[in-house]
C-alpha cells in the first residue's frame, strides 16, 4: 500500500516537473520569436481565443536592404506569416501594432493588401506613429485605433535617386499616388478629395508638403475608427472573434 502511494506521488511530481519544463520552453520560444520577428501568439486569455500579434516598426523595407543601424519591418517576413495565419485553423484574430516612419511603397501596399484580404478579424493600433505608407497598413484592418499622442503623416509620393524630368515620370508618380489614395479611401471613410488636400498642404510641414494628424485628428478626418489603447484594441478583437464564431454556428 505504501509503495503504491510513493509511486503515485513520484508520478505526480514527474508530471508537474514536465509541465513546468514545457511551460518554460514555450516561454523561451515566445521570447525568441518576439526578439527575431516581433510576433507572438496571445493565447492566455479567459475567452480562450488565439490572437496573433504582428508589429510594423521602423522603416518598411523593400527590395533593397537598409543599413544594419536601421530598425526595419521586412516584407519577406510579414507576407509568408500572413499566409500562414490565413491557412491556420488555430488563429482566431490578428492584432497589428504600428510605430513606423513609412518606407517602400510596393512593400507597404503588399502588406496592406494581404491584411485587407484576410478572413480572420483584424484590428490595428497606431502607437508612436504610422506615417506615409504606414497609413494604408493602418486602415487595412477591419477596425483601427490610434493612441491620443499617436501621429500620422500624410504626404505625396516621393522618389529617391535620379529622376528624369519628363511628363511620363510625373504620370508615373500620379499613378502610384492614385494606388495609395484609392486603397486608403476604400478602407476608411475619408473622401478622396479631402485626402489629397491633406497630402498637398503647404503650411504644416516645414520642409515638405503634407499634414501631421495627431490622435483624435485622424479620427475626425475619417482615417482611423477610434482613439484608444491596447486594452481597447484587444477587447474589440475578442468581440469580433465572438461575433464571427456566433455567425458561423
Amino acid at each position: 500500500m505504501g509503495n503504491n502511494k510513493n509511486a503515485k506521488g513520484k508520478e505526480n511530481q514527474n508530471k508537474d516537473e514536465n509541465e513546468q519544463n514545457k511551460k518554460k520552453e514555450n516561454e523561451k520560444l515566445k521570447d525568441e520569436r518576439i526578439e527575431k520577428v516581433g510576433q507572438v501568439t496571445l493565447d492566455e486569455n479567459k475567452e480562450h481565443h488565439k490572437l496573433h500579434l504582428l508589429t510594423i516598426i521602423g522603416e518598411v523595407e523593400g527590395h533593397d536592404n537598409l543599413s544594419s543601424n536601421t530598425k526595419t519591418t521586412k516584407y519577406e517576413h510579414i507576407l509568408p506569416q500572413l499566409a500562414a495565419i490565413e491557412d491556420s485553423s488555430e488563429v482566431d484574430g490578428v492584432l497589428i501594432l504600428l510605430n513606423t516612419m513609412g518606407g517602400d511603397v510596393e512593400a507597404g501596399l503588399a502588406i496592406a493588401e494581404m491584411i485587407a484580404s484576410l478572413s480572420k478579424p483584424t484590428v490595428s493600433l497606431v502607437l508612436g506613429g504610422s506615417h506615409s505608407i504606414g497609413v494604408p497598413i493602418a486602415v487595412s484592418t477591419d477596425y483601427s485605433y490610434i493612441v491620443p499622442t499617436g501621429t500620422m503623416v500624410i504626404h505625396p509620393v516621393r522618389l529617391s535617386g535620379m529622376v528624369i524630368g519628363v511628363q511620363q515620370t510625373f504620370d508615373y508618380f500620379k499613378q502610384i499616388q492614385n494606388r495609395i489614395t484609392g486603397f486608403v479611401c476604400e478602407h476608411c471613410i475619408i473622401p478622396k478629395n479631402r485626402l489629397e488636400e491633406l497630402m498637398m498642404e503647404t503650411g504644416i510641414l516645414t520642409k515638405d508638403v503634407g499634414t501631421v494628424l495627431v490622435g483624435r485628428d485622424a479620427v475626425e478626418e475619417g482615417i482611423i475608427c477610434e482613439v484608444g489603447g491596447i486594452r481597447d484594441a484587444i477587447a474589440k478583437l475578442h468581440d469580433m472573434v465572438d461575433a464571427k464564431n456566433t455567425d458561423t454556428k
